[in-house]
């Protein structure tokens, strides 16, 4: 498994504790990419305001990336997280799992302080 987080206009030093971006989420989005037929597609991850908690999380795919961006890569995948997102989502987890509620994207966030039932919203 190979993972790199670092902002689009860094050297490809490694910077742990960014993001984590997991194998299960990374297969996942290589599925997803080969469907749409464009090997360039990056999955950008982003918060908004909105959401019952908040704040809300959202993904595109995106195949530019922007300066302040930061890359995570994954098996070959990568993650997208602009500037201001960034902040909210420092050391968290993005993942894929699959279980009795279906399957989907999950991001463990130690930054939010609380979480909406659906997933998707969340406090700082």
């Amino acid at each position: 498994m190979e993972t790199l987080a670092q902002p689009a206009s860094a050297t490809p030093d490694v910077m742990p504790g960014l993001l984590e971006f997991t194998p299960q989420a990374a297969a996942k989005v290589a599925s997803l990419i080969e469907e749409e037929g464009n090997p360039n597609l990056k999955l950008r991850l982003y918060v908004s305001g909105g959401g019952c908690s908040g704040f809300q999380y959202g993904f595109t795919f995106d195949d530019q990336v922007v300066d302040g961006d930061m890359q995570t890569v994954t098996d070959g995948v990568t993650l997208l997280v602009d500037s201001m997102s960034q902040q909210y989502l420092f050391g968290a987890r993005v993942d894929y799992e699959d279980g009795l509620e279906g399957s989907r994207f999950v991001i463990h966030n130690p930054n939010a302080q609380s979480n909406c039932g659906c997933g998707s919203s969340f406090s700082v």
